[in-house]
This record gives structure tokens, C-alpha cells and sequence, in this order.
């Protein structure tokens, strides 16, 4: 089988992931449309907060299934307090997250950036034995860490480091109904920024 550039980069990424050790951001599913949250929402009640869409809950399954299909161990999930970042978590990986308010979603919150980023290296630097540490979160806090800019849904992998951490790669949500991610034989192949 031949595959295209970026499909050679996932499945190194997957191999990666089998491995464990590594600290996985995730950026939520897709939601409802709009940006940021309502005015006046709070996180204790969903009810008024920019929630995950029925495709969003799909995503979020097909991203489970992706990480079931391919054997990734998961040794510990953290989420954001946002309800869609929850909701995408338990979806994914079947069972409620522990809540981290280092994931908070930075868009419109600025003023808490150098804080929540301080934490979150912290975090990023202790990965969980015996697998994978996930860390589902929003595009906004995983720009303002990694420089990366993620789609819904889509993995950005770190090395934690001496130090520090070392971005090993993006790995975008898997295509239905065969979790092969774009770009490998058969599929369309996109530019990733």
C-alpha cells in the first residue's frame, strides 16, 4: 500500500502513541455554531454555553474509536471545565474526565494567559505512567502552548523533555467508516499549516 506524505507522518505519530509516554492535547469536538460563549454563560450550567453539535458528539466517538482501533493506552484524561470539552471526554473515552481549570479556554480571557500556560507546562511535563495523558481543552489554550493551531477534534502530540516539551506532530480526526486519517491510500490528501 502507498501512502501520500502526511499519512507516512500518522502512522508514525499512532506508532508514537502505542508507545505511551506522551501527552496528547485535544481541542474539543465540533460544536454549535458561534464563537466563544454566550454572554452571561457560566460553567456550571451547560444550558448556557456554546455545546457540542450532533456531528460533534460523532466526532468524538469516531475519535474514541480511532484510539481503541489502533491499541493507544490511556493512562490518565484531564478536561477543561467547558462542558463541550467534558462532553467530548466522556464520549471519547468513556467515563467522566477529571476537570483541570489549566485548560480553561483562553479566547476572550487573555488576562489569565501567562498563569494557565505556566500550569499547563507543569502538566505537560509529569506524563502519566503506563500510557498516554490526554488533555482535552480548546484551539485557543492549545495555540497560546504549542504555537498550533487545531482543528476540531484533532490531536497534537507532545514529548515531554527535559525542561520542557518537543511538538512530535498533529494527527487530524480520522476519516468513517475506516479511521484512516486523511492522506492514506485512497483518501484525499490536505496541506496542514
Amino acid at each position: 500500500m502507498l501512502l501520500a506524505p502526511a499519512a507516512w507522518a500518522d502512522e508514525a505519530l499512532w506508532r508514537l502513541l502505542q508507545g505511551g509516554g506522551q501527552v496528547v492535547l485535544v481541542r474539543h469536538a465540533v460544536t454549535d455554531p458561534g464563537v466563544g460563549d454566550p454572554p452571561g454563560f457560566r460553567l456550571e450550567d451547560c444550558g448556557t454555553q456554546r455545546n457540542l453539535s450532533a456531528e460533534g458528539r460523532r466526532e468524538a466517538q469516531r475519535l474514541g474509536e480511532a484510539l481503541r482501533s489502533r491499541k493507544v493506552a490511556v493512562a490518565k484524561v484531564l478536561s477543561s471545565p467547558w462542558c463541550r470539552c467534558i462532553e467530548t471526554a466522556r464520549i471519547a473515552f468513556g467515563s467522566a474526565p477529571e476537570v483541570q481549570p489549566a485548560l480553561s479556554n483562553l479566547f476572550g480571557r487573555r488576562e489569565r494567559e501567562a498563569q494557565q500556560i505556566a500550569q499547563l507546562r507543569h502538566i505537560v511535563q509529569a506524563p502519566a505512567d503506563g500510557g498516554n495523558l490526554f488533555l482535552v481543552t480548546h484551539g485557543s489554550t492549545t495555540l497560546a502552548l504549542t504555537g498550533v493551531s487545531p482543528a476540531t477534534a484533532e490531536m497534537v502530540v507532545l514529548t515531554p523533555q527535559a525542561g520542557g516539551f518537543r511538538v512530535a506532530g498533529r494527527l487530524p480526526l480520522p476519516r468513517e467508516p475506516n479511521l484512516r486519517p486523511a492522506g492514506a491510500a485512497g483518501t484525499p490528501t490536505s496541506a496542514r499549516p
